[in-house]
């Protein structure tokens, strides 16, 4: 099982600290696939990596609807 897996279970049994220690390993992984993708775009594309995770985490949480 991953370690992020693990932690999900974790978290689902109402373990408060395992979403700690999730954030980080979801946000890496995040941003190595955002530096990856980028990597694809056309030169003098000024959206770096973490902006592209931060707006997607943004989006993600945003419960204004």
């Amino acid at each position: 099982m991953s370690d992020v897996t693990q932690l999900l279970h974790q978290i689902d049994a109402g373990d408060p600290s395992a979403a700690d220690q999730l954030l980080p390993l979801v946000y890496d992984e995040l941003r190595k696939l955002a530096a990856a993708r980028m990597a694809l775009e056309s030169p003098g594309q000024t959206l770096q990596p973490t902006a592209l995770v931060h707006e997607a985490y943004l989006r993600l949480v945003d419960n204004s609807d």
